[in-house]
């Protein structure tokens, strides 16, 4: 008998959803860090897909790094790979030139999961789940980026409270924080999160993609270099034919039809 994928992925109306599916709570092993930067690249790399979105299986997004694997870890090398296939594998996603959003699901998300959701470019997370990075609390750093994403997000001192001390936030206070963008009822992230999607895919993928980088670009260059590289992606797509579409359309006060060229 063939072993089940650890992540599943669907293509419809220009949407992937690659959904992690490893019980009972969806642990970051390797293997599922393997099959979703698999997962990644294929998506971004189909033609057919504008946006994708991140989910779990069952009652968990992922409560984080597979805890086994870490007590295995040995030696300075083989925690420092660990720590570099789980950077590598968020940095994919946040320098992705196709929105990616998480959809939260589930009671908690927690370590490598919220560091995976943090690198997506937009979060929506159901009312009862919790988020934290409580990696201090068995004697483990944070390996993938929340001490430099969480910060980013929520501001230094909160950073600070929440990867000092482990403690966990409600999802209503990750909204108010900034840490999600919106909070949604229980049982219905992927479906909000489709529908979020299914606004990005009609519109100009050149457009979305310039946007994207020139926002990275700021984010890691400071403003004047993110500037730079607005304005360059402003001039470059002057000439697309979705520049001459979206603009023809306003004027004649129709709906746009952008073919992402």
């Amino acid at each position: 008998m063939s072993e089940q994928p650890l992540v599943h992925t669907t293509v419809d109306a220009r949407i992937a959803v690659l959904t992690i599916d490893h019980p009972p709570a969806n642990a970051l092993s390797l293997a599922v860090l393997e099959a979703l930067q698999g997962a990644l690249s294929a998506a971004l790399a189909n033609p057919e897909v504008k946006v994708i979105i991140l989910t779990g299986a069952g009652r968990f997004f992922s409560a984080g790094a597979d805890i086994r694997e870490l007590a295995e870890l040995g030696d300075c090398h083989s925690a420092r790979t660990f720590a570099d296939r789980g950077q590598a594998l968020c940095n994919a996603i946040a320098d992705a030139e196709k929105p990616v959003i998480a959809a939260i699901n589930g009671r908690l998300v927690l370590g490598g999961g919220s560091e995976l959701a943090m690198a997506c470019h937009i979060r929506l997370a159901e009312e009862t789940t919790e988020l934290g990075s409580p990696e201090i609390l068995i004697g483990v750093s944070a390996g993938w980026g929340a001490t430099q994403r969480l910060p980013r997000l929520v501001g230094q001192g909160r950073a600070l409270e929440m990867l000092l001390t482990g403690a966990r936030i409600s999802a209503r206070q990750a909204e108010a924080w900034g840490l999600v963008n919106r909070v949604v009822p229980d049982g219905t992230v992927l479906q909000e999160a489709l529908t979020l999607a299914g606004r990005m895919a009609a519109l100009s993928g050149p457009v979305m993609a310039a946007m994207l980088r020139a926002v990275r670009v700021g984010e890691r260059q400071g403003a004047e270099a993110g500037l730079k590289a607005e304005a360059e992606s402003f001039g470059l797509l002057c000439e697309n034919e979705d520049w001459r579409e979206g603009t023809r359309a306003f004027l004649e006060k129709r709906q746009p039809v952008f073919q992402d060229r």
